[in-house]
């Protein structure tokens, strides 16, 4: 598989992701839309399910969707990302530009599909919340672990499926991500994904979006630093179950 492939497949799949899981966001957040006020346990499970959609777009590349399971992947020490595409710089880099890209481009069709609502939107901070993450109480070292430790259940937990003999793949991934949500979510709104934040937060900086206020660029790099941090844990402590069992 050429990267050229490996870069489309994770912008599709990343971009349908994000376009699902800003949209579930907006239908509960913007003013007069028919799921205004649903709640965050609905917020859960439309991430999920936009998770679940992303899975099957990108699957020939591995569907990462996420640089914090390309990073995992890697600290893993897996050879391969998929058959026929080593895991090296080139091939990282790849995976993450398509990433990022494909999370801007879905949060930009999130925003034409809700325009009409984000035009009449009087609350900013709703505006920006369509878009990224931000904490129920500011506190940067507090968000960065709460971060660190949602990333790392998502990461540690889907590099274990791999050694599961009933394997549910995206489905399985899904309901992780509900789960994750409803568990840890409540601290920092769960960004668990570098570009799922950032990709969005720039379209927010970027769209002409009626009243957005600010990006809150001051808080952006928590929910880019604790995915890759508890993501590259995951992948290091991915093989601990398996060296324990063979020890004893």
């Amino acid at each position: 598989m050429s990267l050229g492939i490996v870069f489309l497949s994770e912008v599709f799949g990343t971009a349908m992701l994000t376009l699902l899981g800003c949209g579930v966001v907006a239908n509960t957040a913007l003013k007069g839309t028919k799921g205004n006020g649903t709640g965050f346990l609905f917020v859960n499970f439309g991430w999920g399910l936009a998770v679940f959609a992303g899975v099957f777009v990108a699957a020939k590349s591995g569907a990462h969707l996420n640089p914090a399971v390309t990073l995992g992947i890697a600290a893993s020490g897996a050879k391969e990302f998929v058959p026929g595409v080593p895991v090296d710089a080139a091939s990282i880099l790849t995976y993450l530009s398509g990433e990022l890209t494909g999370a801007f481009l879905g949060a930009v069709v999130c925003w034409l599909a809700y325009k009409q609502h984000f035009d009449v939107e009087p609350d900013p901070a709703n505006t920006l919340g369509t878009f990224s993450t931000g904490p129920a109480m500011r506190s940067h070292g507090w968000n960065l672990l709460t971060e660190i430790v949602g990333t790392f259940v998502l990461v540690y937990v889907i590099l274990s499926f791999g050694t599961s003999p009933n394997q549910l793949g995206p489905l399985a991934v899904a309901l992780l991500v509900v789960g994750i949500g409803a568990s840890l979510g409540g601290p920092t709104g769960y960004a668990i994904n570098p570009a799922r934040d950032l990709g969005p937060r720039i379209a927010h900086a970027l769209l002409p979006i009626k009243g957005k206020g600010a990006s809150d660029w001051g808080y952006a790099w928590v929910p880019v630093a604790g995915p890759i941090i508890g993501g590259v844990i995951g992948g290091l402590t991915s093989h601990l179950p398996i060296v324990f069992t063979a020890a004893a």
